[in-house]
């Protein structure tokens, strides 16, 4: 583009002229092994979840327990059903979770990033709804550490003016 641009419709013409670069489309592939399963890791405060999903009638599997006897809270079933439910494929997967680390509330959000991970692997396509409810982030916030000169991590000893 060596001509000179003298007036408004000369700029409009150069424009048009030049070609953008489409950006690229990123399709991405199922990951599953040779059983046809899914593999996953979950992580919440120190939990630690490894998670295998594969088709099936919706049985679920955690660390060797069903689901209504290692999480005997609603809640925590609750928590872990989330992530079927956004993706509307609940029954549709059978779920097999070993789970080491922190206590059962962060156990139930572990095994729920780590099916949400899952899930996204096994079917792409359930990848935008997932990522919209926000499970495929993994949940930062872990607890502070107690400091020196403090009764807890922020909490004061008493103070005693007499």
């Amino acid at each position: 583009m060596t001509d000179e641009i003298k007036s408004l419709d000369d700029l409009k013409d150069a424009v048009e002229t030049v070609e953008v670069a489409a950006e690229p489309v990123i399709t991405r592939e199922p990951v599953r092994d040779e059983l046809g399963r899914s593999y996953a890791t979950g992580k919440r405060k120190d939990a630690v979840a490894r998670v295998w999903i594969k088709p099936g009638s919706g049985k679920v599997i955690v660390n060797g327990r069903p689901l209504e006897v290692y999480f005997a809270r609603p809640v925590l079933r609750m928590v872990l059903n989330q992530a079927f439910e956004v993706a509307g494929v609940e029954g549709e997967f059978d779920v097999m979770a070993t789970v080491k680390g922190g206590g059962l509330s962060g156990q139930a959000g572990a095994v729920k990033h780590g099916i949400s991970k899952a899930l996204q692997l096994y079917e792409p396509s359930l990848r935008a709804p997932l990522k919209a409810a926000g499970f495929l982030t993994r949940d930062a916030r872990v607890v502070e550490r107690k400091k020196y000169g403090r009764r807890k991590a922020r909490r004061s000893f008493q103070f005693s003016k007499r």
